[in-house]
């Protein structure tokens, strides 16, 4: 027979170790590759990515005015521009209708919903 003591502390191993690999995963984060600015055109980061690793003055085909859910997958450092603005129109005019801090993962927002057409990196919002 497994003394009382013994089963009690496997059990709480196994807690304590199961407990950090379900927490290690990150759960559904976006698929965007690092150093990158992502949009998809569904929430949830569904549909067609686009994806770009400088500014874009105007964002082509399927993305344009279809934009749903947003990741900014930007490289931070000294004297990099890591966030990202996001704007209604061409050559980054009109509102900016979303700025994405580093790391910052949107899986849908109301506001800025189909409405981008440009972005830029910046160092702040």
């Amino acid at each position: 027979m497994i003394p009382r003591n013994l089963l009690t502390s496997a059990a709480a191993v196994f807690l304590v170790l199961t407990g950090s690999i379900a927490a290690a995963a990150p759960v559904g984060a976006a698929d965007c590759p690092s150093g990158h600015f992502c949009a998809w055109e569904h929430a949830d980061y569904q549909g067609q990515r686009a994806n770009w690793h400088g500014d874009d003055g105007w964002w082509e085909s399927h993305i344009a005015d279809n934009d749903s859910s947003w990741a900014n997958h930007g490289i931070e450092g000294p004297g990099i521009p890591a966030y990202v603005q996001v704007f209604e129109d061409a050559g980054q005019g009109g509102d900016m209708t979303l700025c994405l801090a580093p790391g910052q993962e949107v899986s849908f927002n109301g506001v800025a919903n189909d409405r981008g057409d440009s972005h830029r990196w910046a160092q702040s919002c």
